[in-house]
């Protein structure tokens, strides 16, 4: 029997297929492997799968539940809405999946400082969070306009003693906070340890952000079963760096009769630079130490990007989404800001569930691809996180 294209990957270099493995200079792949092997190492041990799983269940609160948006379904007519509520998770997030996992491994590593990059703040929550747990000084970098949409996470982060640097520079958005983030680690790199906030990066952080987040697809297909006593027909995420969708995604690669999708940003349109349709509109390329698709200026540059979600604004993508997408498992397809708004609202008045602007956009596509199914489809939909940190922008925006 010939061996699925997605059993055993990375590989030993750190690649899916073409994309992937470390696209950095000699010196810092051997901090990368350093951390490499610690993880490969610790992954394995007892206590740590031990502590890891007690955190899991009575810090974060997991299992997260499958929630059925009856209310939803019925306004919209056609496939039945699920939704994983990673919402409801601590901090509000997917994000603290993985960032527990990074601050053990920071601790068992002996290091002095975590550094992180965040866009939407709920990375930079999640891994301030984890950091003030296991006693570790945190600092993470923010482009000044996310600052300035996501003021309920910057005060967050500063509760719980994070050091937050404001990055001014280029589109002052979430990659520009990767270069300022990515700078002050090389300045001490065998000290420091920088938590990467996605499946993004040189090789091992694409492979050790998915493992951490695979507990949301693990959950999600046992819990369907148990209750539906099948899978669903389709399984649908929110793209940017991907780690969300990732995490959901891994558990179904092997069930060809699930559909999956991966929803990008198509900002004010996809006819107009104001987009982040990576997978979409990009091509391959390299981008912070990875090879994968990229938007790219008329130079050869990353892109400036836009959406209305500062967690999906990235010009790269995760190498395995990359890999995925030219394998042709995952359909990745986008919604526009003015479609996330919709979602955001419709979601919030007839379910009474408030979503982040992120997870929104998995929830447009739900919301047009419901009624063009049969009402014995069924729409599982991962719920990445909740819009508290989005309430006072989308309702200037909107003025409500």
């Amino acid at each position: 029997m010939p061996q699925s294209p997605f059993a055993d990957l990375p590989d030993t270099t750190g690649h899916f297929g073409r994309f992937g493995g470390q696209r950095i200079p000699a010196e810092l792949k051997r901090v990368m492997d350093e951390i490499d092997a610690a993880y490969e190492e610790i992954r394995v041990r007892e206590d740590f799968r031990q502590e890891l799983a007690d955190l899991f269940a009575d810090y974060v609160g997991r299992p997260s539940p499958i929630f059925h948006a009856r209310r939803l379904s019925e306004q919209l007519g056609g496939a039945q809405i699920h939704l994983k509520r990673e919402d409801l998770n601590h901090t509000g997030a997917h994000k603290i999946n993985h960032c527990l996992g990074e601050a053990l491994l920071a601790k068992f590593m002996g290091k002095t400082k975590v550094i992180a990059e965040t866009g939407a703040g709920q990375h930079g929550v999640a891994l301030a969070t984890a950091c003030a747990l296991v006693g570790i000084p945190c600092e993470i970098h923010m482009g000044q306009v996310d600052i300035e949409k996501e003021h309920p996470n910057v005060t967050k982060m500063k509760i719980l003693g994070a050091d937050l640097v404001a990055v001014t520079r280029g589109t002052a958005t979430l990659k520009d906070a990767v270069d300022s983030a990515f700078e002050e680690y090389l300045k001490d790199p065998q000290q420091y340890i920088y938590a990467i906030g996605s499946v993004v990066g040189p090789h091992p952080f694409p492979k050790m952000v998915r493992d951490f987040q695979s507990i949301i697809g693990r959950e999600a297909r046992e819990q369907f079963q148990a209750r539906h006593g099948r899978l669903p027909d389709h399984v649908a995420a929110c793209v940017g760096g991907g780690s969300n969708a990732i995490g959901m995604f891994t558990a179904f690669l092997e069930d060809d009769e699930v559909r999956l999708v991966g929803i990008e940003p198509a900002g004010e349109g996809l006819d107009t630079p104001r987009h982040s349709a990576t997978l979409t509109l990009g091509k391959p390329g390299e981008i912070h130490g990875m090879a994968c698709y990229v938007l790219e200026d008329a130079e050869g540059q990353p892109m400036p990007v836009h959406s209305i979600a500062s967690g999906l604004d990235y010009p790269g993508v995760g190498p395995q989404h990359s890999y995925l997408k030219e394998q042709g498992r995952v359909d990745y397809v986008s919604a526009t800001d003015d479609e996330c708004l919709e979602a955001f609202l419709t979601l919030s008045r007839v379910e009474g569930i408030i979503p982040a602007l992120e997870s929104a956009h998995a929830v447009a596509w739900a919301m047009r691809t419901a009624p063009t199914l049969s009402a014995d489809q069924h729409i599982l939909v991962n719920l990445s996180g909740r819009g508290d940190k989005d309430a006072d922008y989308v309702a200037a925006r909107l003025g409500l």
